[in-house]
């Protein structure tokens, strides 16, 4: 199993804050290719495929959890399932900022949680400064 620490996995069903999403991480300087998961069984599905060896494992997960089809929480629930998986950083990057699903969250082993600011501005700085701390400052665990 190997770690493709070029790699974000963005899940995110609005194709207005994917867009958004990505173009504040490509302002930050940012260079990780970054593939998207449009819905939760998209998302469940690559998660499979990283478990299973057939693709290299992202070094972040950035997921969002008002999915289509299956709901961000039970996304992250699969991932902390996983053997190998279980330890990918994962930030919720969220609208919601209801407690419950804060607390459901950290409950889960989420690594972060974000609420998604609602200018473009203030969305850019955060995605800028979440890309600088996990992409650069952290050092994840090694997955094997």
């Amino acid at each position: 199993m190997t770690i493709n620490t070029n790699l974000i996995l963005l899940v995110e069903d609005d194709p207005d804050h994917e867009a958004l999403a990505i173009r504040a991480l490509r302002k930050a300087n940012v260079a990780n290719e970054i593939s998207v998961a449009r819905d939760g069984a998209e998302a469940l599905e690559l998660v499979d495929r990283y478990e299973a060896g057939e693709l290299p494992m992202p070094q972040l997960v950035l997921l969002d959890l008002k999915l289509p089809k299956v709901q961000g929480l039970e996304v992250l629930k699969a991932i902390r399932s996983k053997e190998r998986a279980s330890l990918l950083p994962v930030v919720v990057l969220t609208s919601s900022d209801e407690e419950r699903d804060i607390v459901s969250s950290y409950r889960l082993g989420v690594n972060s949680y974000i609420r998604k600011p609602v200018n473009f501005t203030d969305f850019a700085e955060a995605t800028k400064q979440l890309g600088m701390y996990w992409l650069l400052l952290n050092q994840a665990p090694p997955i094997s």
